[in-house]
């Protein structure tokens, strides 16, 4: 007797199959929400992903700008992610605006090639910052104006549930906290009190605070925001967490790393009397979460999106 899936007897191809084995056939594709999507990619033609770095350009900053728009590339296969730095001007660090500039110019000559009136904009901006900094945003827009690219701006990254969460894994490297919360183990040097360390002024401390919130959540340790920026803040903050009975401090910096001036983090935990955490460097969330921005902005869906989304 032949194989349900094989060919009937008598049929040409019957003697040539052996007995009793199946013949393979295509598999038909799934439907329904069962279903496996499409792998995701960029949309053919869209606006570059351009990380505006701040602070004074060094190799530590390229490295990690580097690190952190090539996760982005390995979440969005064909993303154009560049790299502009706010006071960059020369071929190492070129300059946000001189790389809009570019991208901008490429942009119209594809259009131009497609025959589109409208190339649309040159570039889709995401400043490399954790928190809000005004006199910083304000250099970020100017660059953008000043390009002529009508290139978009997105918001920064944080608040947000996943900054907690790499605030929360940078503390656990360097001993200052559990590494997981659901293991019932203790760390002799954990803190029991955290000063979240931020810059850009009273905007900034405050939506530091936000996501601070989320990190007390996750460590069950009160968790204050305070300005690296502002004389004696670190040093109040320390002292109230001390008065309300915390005696163990750790400072952790809610900060890329970029926006951090050489040797002010140190002095900050000099003054409180506490050791610190390193910054949030290169973690995976935050190359997620620049492209994350950059999908909302370009109206792309990503997976899983809307998980753990944004506290604004």
């Amino acid at each position: 007797m032949s194989s349900p899936t094989g060919p009937a007897p008598g049929s040409p191809r019957f003697d040539a199959v052996a007995p009793g084995l199946p013949v393979r056939t295509p598999r038909t594709r799934q439907s329904g929400r069962h279903r496996k999507p499409e792998p995701l990619a960029a949309p053919e033609g869209a606006p570059a992903l351009v990380l505006a770095v701040p602070g004074a350009p060094t190799p530590a900053s390229r490295s990690l700008a580097e690190e952190v728009s090539s996760i982005a590339r390995s979440e969005l296969p064909g993303l154009d992610a560049r790299i502009g730095y706010v006071d960059g001007g020369d071929d190492a660090f070129p300059s946000l605006q001189a790389v809009l500039t570019q991208a901008a110019a490429e942009q119209k000559a594809r259009a131009v090639a497609a025959g589109q009136p409208d190339p649309g904009p040159g570039a889709v901006v995401v400043p490399l910052l954790a928190g809000p900094d005004s006199a910083l945003l304000r250099r970020i827009r100017q660059a953008i104006m000043n390009s002529g690219s009508g290139a978009e701006l997105t918001d920064v990254l944080g608040p947000h549930p996943l900054l907690a969460e790499a605030l929360h894994v940078r503390l656990s490297e360097v001993g200052l906290a559990r590494a997981d919360r659901a293991r019932l183990f203790t760390v002799a040097t954990a803190a029991d009190g955290i000063i979240l360390a931020t810059v850009g002024g009273e905007e900034a401390v405050q939506a530091a605070g936000i996501t601070g919130m989320l990190l007390s959540a996750r460590l069950a340790v009160p968790v204050l925001a305070a300005g690296l920026d502002e004389e004696g803040a670190i040093a109040r903050t320390a002292e109230q967490l001390r008065t309300s009975g915390s005696q163990q401090l750790a400072l952790a910096p809610y900060l890329i790393g970029p926006e951090l001036a050489d040797g002010l983090l140190g002095a900050a935990a000099a003054e409180a009397g506490c050791a610190s955490a390193e910054a949030l460097g290169a973690y995976g969330a935050v190359g997620r979460l620049v492209l994350s921005n950059y999908a909302a902005k370009m109206g792309i869906t990503l997976p899983g999106q809307g998980l753990g989304a944004a506290v604004r």
